[in-house]
Formats: C-alpha cells, sequence, structure tokens
C-alpha cells in the first residue's frame, strides 16, 4: 500500500464520532459535579448562621444565594496537514577518447528516486460556562427552610 493511501486511510478511520461522544459524556460529568458542588454550597449556607444583635440567621435567610454554573458551548477541533511527494531521476553520461591506437570510453550511470512526507495535526477543545441563578423554587425551598429553622 502506498503512503499516501495509507495516510488517507487513517484519516477515514479517525474516531471523530467517538471523540465527539465523550466529548458530551464529560460535559454531563462536569455539569453534575458543578451542580451537586452548588447544592452543597447551599446547605453549607442554610447551615452556617450569622449572629445579627440578637438574632441568628442563616445566609440563606439574609438574601444570599449559591452560584449555580451552566455549560452553553463546547467546540471540538481538529486540523491535520500532510504533504507527499516523490521524485526520481536518471542521468547517463559517457566520453570517448582516442589516442594514438588505443581507445577509452567511460560510461555513467545514475539513478535516484526519493520519497518524502511530513504531517502535523492540532487539536483543540473549548467550553464556555457561565453563571446562572439558582432555580427560584430551590431558593425559596431553602429560604423557608431556613426561616422554619
Amino acid at each position: 500500500m502506498s503512503v499516501g493511501a495509507e495516510i488517507s486511510r487513517t484519516l477515514v478511520n479517525a474516531p471523530l464520532p467517538k471523540l465527539i461522544e465523550q466529548l458530551g459524556v464529560s460535559i454531563a460529568n462536569a455539569q453534575a459535579a458543578l451542580d451537586k458542588n452548588s447544592i452543597q454550597l447551599s446547605n453549607a449556607m442554610s447551615a452556617n448562621q450569622v449572629t445579627i444583635g440578637d438574632q441568628q440567621y442563616s445566609l440563606i435567610a439574609l438574601g444570599f444565594a449559591p452560584t449555580f454554573y451552566q455549560f452553553t458551548e463546547a467546540t471540538v477541533e481538529a486540523k491535520l496537514e500532510f504533504s507527499l511527494s516523490e521524485s526520481e531521476s536518471f542521468s547517463v553520461g559517457g566520453s570517448a577518447e582516442l589516442k594514438t591506437e588505443i581507445f577509452s570510453a567511460s560510461l555513467t550511470a545514475s539513478y535516484a528516486r526519493k520519497f518524502e512526507m511530513s504531517a502535523e495535526g492540532a487539536s483543540s477543545i473549548a467550553t464556555r460556562i457561565v453563571a446562572i441563578p439558582a432555580p427560584d423554587t430551590y431558593h425559596e425551598l431553602l429560604k423557608e427552610l431556613a426561616a422554619d429553622s
């Protein structure tokens, strides 16, 4: 199989669908971890008491709210650049000389075949995360629980 055909076969068989699937699963797992962290923070904000005057209040009861984060965009970029060149050269040369009663001849021949290949690749994955407020229902429930305690 020629080098060019091998490179073409590699490009066609690149696991791009698997890469996209893994990116999606990774983002879902990261989103779940971000949500879990925000919920743990809100529970801590409900449990921690601040004394103002003679009264104690939770941070939630005072109007503080945990920040939730959300992935809004993900980009996968892959670039591959390759070049292949082949050159071939053949040359024949010679000389003949006649000196008194002596004949001489020389013959030179050369053949060269060169293959050159270069390949470069680059890839990047970028995501965008934005802060969003806690869901209203969740925040109201936390306020009610904080007021009851």
